[in-house]
């Protein structure tokens, strides 16, 4: 399965539900998947990594996508931003430093969203608590701004 519900113990149907993609979608798509020869992932398996680089699919870093609901409830996808292998090297290089602070990533969403898609969609990725992945915080994409902004009902994207 793709989508999994967090380690937290909420449940999908629950107030704040938070979902975590276990991997990018174009690593999916590969045969072996994460098991691709070559792949470096941060941490020992996929579920636990916030970086990876895949051959065949490329790099990706975890972020964090907020969905407001209606009834002041709110759904955070654990996803995957594509980005470059230099934002990737950057990234890495201050993960755990002072300068992640401040850190900035433009990439393209690498999990589709649903019930938007959203697949490969542009988003900018920054910094909200240095503790936490980085949010997926604006996009050039008229969808994705209005996911990012906007309050749906609960029904509609919980189901």
């Amino acid at each position: 399965m793709a989508v999994e519900t967090c380690t937290c113990g909420r449940t999908v149907d629950g107030g704040n539900p938070n979902l975590r993609f276990t991997l990018p979608d174009p690593v999916l798509e590969l045969p072996e998947k994460e098991q691709t020869p070559g792949t470096w992932m941060s941490h020992g398996a996929a579920r636990e990594s916030v970086m990876m680089q895949v051959p065949g699919a490329g790099p990706f870093v975890r972020v964090l996508l907020p969905i407001q609901l209606d009834q002041g409830h709110t759904l955070t996808y654990g996803a995957w931003l594509a980005i470059s292998p230099d934002d990737l090297q950057r990234t890495f290089a201050i993960w755990w430093e002072p300068e992640y602070a401040d850190l900035r990533l433009e990439g393209l969403l690498a999990n589709a969203i649903q019930p938007w898609g959203l697949l490969s969609t542009p988003v900018t990725a920054t910094i909200r608590n240095p503790d936490e992945t980085p949010y997926l915080t604006a996009s050039p994409d008229p969808l994705m701004t209005k996911v990012l902004t906007e309050t749906w009902p609960h029904a509609d994207v919980v189901g």
